[in-house]
């Protein structure tokens, strides 16, 4: 049995002012969402290792890719461009970290964080990544050395902190001893010493690496001996240049 519909017109008057009502501020309430200024929305939380693994359903690799392609994406948001000066660095380390413990192997998070996240113009967030990567690479010097040689890089010529990237690369020195890490990695601390007018303890480096055995290719032992030679006669253009100074 059909059941009776009552007429509009038989429907309370404040009622359908009611409706009417909000009808209109829904339609009101549409367009205002589509005509406001898109806002960026801030990065969240990274998961714990723990979770992203269980989620990755055995597929730890292809969760690290993912995590850090939504990094990468994460600047481009709907209508704004988020600049990576205003990511909150801390859990964007996060997000590295996560993405690195599940691939170990790889080298993208580092990069990432190396070449790209420490471009950023603002010191604190620029050593904020720096020490990321040189957490990263006392657990897997072997591995890891490229984005710690570019860390001594940044943290001398975009920081300008010499003391920094002195501390990085003689990490560098005593932890990447591996084969396949090539001279000019731990050759970089007494570059630096030089840097810093410590030439003497840029020659006892170098004489180091020479007595060590740590450098066997001819050339590389060759260009040695020529920055000793050459450091030996700086330090004795200095002692001369003191003596001249004080001599009555």
């Amino acid at each position: 049995m059909a059941t009776a519909q009552r007429p509009w017109s038989m429907v309370p008057r404040p009622l359908c002012w009611l409706l009417a009502a909000c009808l209109l501020l829904q339609l009101g309430w549409r367009a205002a969402q589509q005509h406001a200024p898109a806002q960026a929305r801030p990065l969240p939380a990274p998961p714990p290792a723990s979770v992203a693994r269980l989620a990755s359903l055995g597929e730890p690799l292809a969760m690290a890719k993912a995590m850090l392609l939504y990094l990468q994406s994460f600047e481009d948001q709907p209508g704004v461009s988020l600049p990576w000066r205003q990511l909150d660095y801390d859990r964007l380390v996060g997000w590295l970290d996560t993405a690195q413990t599940l691939d170990p192997r790889s080298q993208y998070a580092l990069v990432a964080a190396s070449e790209v996240y420490a471009g950023v113009a603002d010191p604190q967030r620029v050593r904020r990544m720096l020490a990321f990567v040189a957490a990263s690479f006392a657990a897997d010097p072997q591995r890891r050395w490229p984005a710690m040689a570019q860390a001594v890089l940044v943290a001398k010529h975009q920081l300008r902190d010499l003391p920094l990237a002195l501390g990085y690369a003689r990490a560098l020195r005593r932890l990447a001893t591996g084969p396949q890490v090539p001279p000019w990695v731990r050759e970089m601390e007494a570059f630096i010493l030089e840097d810093m007018d410590q030439l003497d303890s840029a020659r006892l480096v170098i004489g180091g690496l020479i007595a060590s055995g740590q450098i066997s290719d001819p050339h590389e032992l060759a260009f040695l001996a020529r920055r000793l030679d050459e450091l030996a006669r700086q330090r004795a253009d200095e002692i001369a240049t003191k003596k001249a100074k004080v001599a009555p």
